[in-house]
C-alpha cells in the first residue's frame, strides 16, 4: 500500500515538476523579450543582449515630452499629450462599461420576462463579431453624427464591443447575491434602484473590479479603432505613436527612443494588473444559468 502511494507521490512531483519547467520556459522568453527591449532604451549598439555602450540620452529626450525631430516633414505630437489621451480612453471605457454592464446584468439577473434567454444569447453572438469587419460601418455612423475623429467616438465604439461580455461576467456575479439580501433592502424602505447601489453593488465589487480592469486594458491597448477613427495628432494614444515610430511612415525616430516610449507605454499596464489580478481569478461566467 505505501509503495502504491509513494509512486502517486512520485509521478505528481514530476507532473509537477515539467509544468513548473514549461511554465518557467515560456516566462523565460517573455522575460528576455523585456530585458532587449529595456536594453534597447539604455544603449544605441548591442551585441545580443549585451550593449557595447549606454545611454540615458534617449531617456531624456522622451521624459521631457518633446519628439520633435529637427528638419523633418512631419512631426510627432508632445509625449504628455498622448498619454492624457490614452489615459482618458482607459478610463472612460472603463467607467462606462462598468456602469452600463452593472445596470444591465442586474435587470437580466433579477427579472423575468418573454425573451429572457434569446436576449442573452444574442448578446453574446454580439461578443463573436470581429470588430474588423464592421469598420467601414462604423465609420459610416460616426462621420454621419460628428463624431469621427473624436476620442468620445472611439470611447463609444470600444464600449459596444466590449459589452456582451462584461454584461455575461457581471450576470454571473448578480446571479450568486441572494435573493433574502435584496428583499430586506426592499422590505427596509429602498427601491430597485437604490437597493442596487446600496446593496447589491457592494455584494459583487469583485465582478465590477473584473470588468473595470477588462475595460481599463482594452481602452489603453486599443488601436484599430484610433488608427481608423482618429486623423488629428492631437487626439493620438500611445499605440498610434508607437505604430508611427515602426511603420515607417513618418521620419525616422532614433529605435531608442521607439524602445524608452514602448516601455512607458506597457509599464502602467503590467503594474496595474499586477495588483488587480486577483479579481480577474474570481470570473463567474452566466452564474447559475439564464432560466
Amino acid at each position: 500500500m505505501r509503495t502504491i502511494k509513494s509512486e502517486v507521490t512520485v509521478k505528481r512531483k514530476i507532473g509537477s515538476a515539467l509544468v513548473y519547467i514549461f511554465v518557467i520556459g515560456i516566462s523565460s522568453i517573455i522575460i528576455l523579450l523585456y530585458i532587449l527591449l529595456f536594453m534597447a532604451s539604455i544603449s544605441p549598439e548591442l551585441e545580443g543582449i549585451i550593449p557595447k555602450k549606454f545611454s540615458l540620452s534617449a531617456w531624456q529626450k522622451v521624459l521631457t515630452g518633446d519628439l520633435q525631430v529637427p528638419g523633418a516633414e512631419y512631426q510627432y505630437p508632445n509625449l504628455y499629450l498622448v498619454m492624457g489621451n490614452t489615459l482618458i480612453l482607459a478610463l472612460s471605457v472603463a467607467g462606462a462599461e462598468v456602469f452600463i454592464s452593472s445596470l444591465a446584468a442586474y435587470a437580466i439577473s433579477r427579472f423575468k420576462f418573454r425573451g429572457r434567454s434569446t436576449l442573452l444569447g444574442l448578446i453574446l453572438v454580439l461578443h463573436s463579431f470581429p470588430a474588423i469587419t464592421l469598420l467601414i460601418a462604423v465609420f459610416y455612423i460616426l462621420n454621419m453624427l460628428g463624431l469621427y475623429d473624436t476620442l468620445i467616438g472611439v470611447i463609444l465604439v470600444r464600449v459596444a464591443f466590449d459589452l456582451p461580455l462584461a454584461i455575461w461576467i457581471m450576470k454571473g456575479f448578480f446571479d450568486t447575491v441572494p435573493w433574502d439580501l435584496e428583499m430586506s433592502a426592499l422590505i427596509d424602505g429602498c427601491n430597485r434602484l437604490q437597493a442596487w447601489w446600496k446593496v447589491l453593488l457592494p455584494a459583487v465589487r469583485n465582478g465590477l473590479m473584473a470588468v473595470l480592469i477588462f475595460g481599463f486594458l482594452s481602452g489603453w491597448g486599443e488601436f484599430v479603432f484610433v488608427l481608423t477613427f482618429i486623423s488629428s495628432q492631437k487626439y493620438w494614444t500611445l499605440s498610434m505613436l508607437v505604430y508611427a515610430f515602426t511603420s515607417g511612415e513618418y521620419f525616422y525616430v532614433d529605435p531608442c527612443i521607439t524602445a524608452t516610449v514602448g516601455i512607458i507605454y506597457m509599464l502602467p499596464v503590467v503594474v496595474f494588473f499586477l495588483f488587480a489580478q486577483k479579481y480577474i481569478l474570481r470570473i463567474q461566467i452566466a452564474g447559475k444559468g439564464i432560466a
